[in-house]
């Protein structure tokens, strides 16, 4: 039944990557007709772009042969696949216990995935090894996992509980992210807070995730498998079902008829006729988390349709490929050394034309290489890809692998 009041209904109606894809658009024409306040669009550097990316994909994976884009990509560490060995080592009663904990791990991980900052590192008992960002926090979230730290039974550690994460310590996270004076790590009370929210929202719906088990977040997958229609699920569906069931976990943003809608935020470009004007939904997490649950659902049998339905990331990797080959540009040019609100028109600009880009990055390197959107989605270009390019690119131009653009982080956005 659509909702009877209309603020609801329009809100609902950002809650799905065609609302992201459609408004990015948006913005990027009108960045073409150089009507946007922060940044200014060359096209003319689109093709340097993508020869970047597909010289980047090429040395990565000269087959062509890329594995989705998704958190499951971090728990490599030296050639070892740490959860793979972990789960085929594992005694799981059917295919389903396990998707339950893959989901598990990847809705936490995912959570804890916000910019770690360029100084901290996570040192990797097993090797001695430091690593640092994406990498050093999904190793991290790895280890707290598989040691139990998320499970309220000490005989069961593969699995989240809502009630140990409702009640989760900053204390906790300090320990298991290694953080100390020396080893900061950046939005520590924000990822903190994202994870009590977490486990109060999952614990108040045991009909989404709890009807085969006791509450936790990998009860997910049983919602999914059930909206299923002949064991295919489109991955559009698995985002819409994650922004409508984890919305409010969000930090207070905008809400618009009584829905929070989490990863948006407002810009003067974007007007329209109803009460979603000026609103540009990003869902960037959303869409990580998204991107991350199509294997657990493939290795549970479910086929995943439509994964070009997604977007691309808004992020500071894919977005600093477009500042740093020139795409975009500062309009002023003292705005790359100050920093920016996570909210700020500016940070939102850049991040709603970096998804819209992102397209026609996928469509330049399939016109190349003469391949479609099924042989070549999305979630391959940016594995291959654009995240590889845009922190190549950061490594040549500053020191600290930083994003073009400083952006003051809470921990629950980039």
């Amino acid at each position: 039944m659509p909702p009877d009041n209309p603020e609801t209904a329009a809100a609902l109606s950002l809650l799905n990557a065609r609302a992201v894809r459609e408004r990015a658009h948006r913005m990027l024409a009108s960045g073409i007709e150089d009507r946007l306040p922060s940044f200014r669009v060359d096209l003319d550097r689109m093709d340097r772009a993508v020869e970047l990316v597909l010289d980047t994909t090429r040395n990565a994976h000269p087959s062509f042969d890329i594995p989705f884009h998704s958190r499951w990509r971090h728990f490599v560490a030296n050639g070892d696949n740490c959860w793979t060995t972990i789960a085929e080592q594992t005694g799981w009663p059917d295919r389903s216990a396990r998707a339950r904990t893959e989901f598990d791990l990847a809705l936490v991980s995912v959570l804890l995935d916000a910019g770690a900052g360029p100084s901290w590192h996570y040192r990797d008992p097993r090797t001695g090894s430091a690593v640092g960002r994406s990498e050093g926090l999904a190793l991290a979230s790895l280890a707290m996992f598989t040691g139990g730290v998320f499970s309220a039974d000490p005989r069961e550690p593969l699995r989240i509980d809502a009630s140990v994460l409702a009640n989760f310590s900053v204390a906790a996270l300090e320990h298991g992210m290694q953080v100390t004076d020396a080893n900061p790590l950046l939005g520590l009370p924000g990822r903190v807070d994202l994870l009590r929210r977490l486990g109060r929202l999952v614990a108040s719906k045991p009909d989404v995730f709890g009807s085969h088990d006791t509450p936790r977040p990998g009860g997910l997958f049983d919602r999914l498998a059930m909206l299923a229609q002949d064991r295919r699920l489109p991955a559009p569906t698995i985002l819409t079902e994650l922004l409508r069931h984890l919305g409010p976990i969000w930090p207070s943003r905008l809400t618009l008829g009584g829905i929070a809608l989490g990863d948006c935020w407002r810009h003067p470009a974007l007007t329209t006729e109803d009460a979603t004007s000026g609103l540009m939904p990003l869902h960037k997490l959303s869409q990580w988390l998204a991107y991350s649950l199509i294997e657990p659902l493939q290795t549970a049998g479910i086929t995943v349709t439509d994964i070009d339905g997604l977007t691309g990331l808004a992020e500071y990797r894919n977005g600093g490929l477009f500042i740093d080959i020139g795409v975009l540009t500062f309009r002023d040019p003292a705005d790359a050394q100050r920093e920016h609100d996570v909210g700020s028109t500016l940070v939102l600009e850049w991040r709603a034309l970096t998804v819209a880009l992102l397209d026609r990055v996928a469509d330049g390197l399939r016109r190349r290489l003469k391949l479609d959107a099924e042989s070549l989605p999305l979630a391959k270009v940016l594995e291959g890809g654009t995240w590889a390019a845009g922190r190549l690119l950061a490594r040549e131009r500053r020191a600290d692998l930083s994003p073009p653009v400083k952006v003051i982080s809470d921990g629950t956005v980039f």
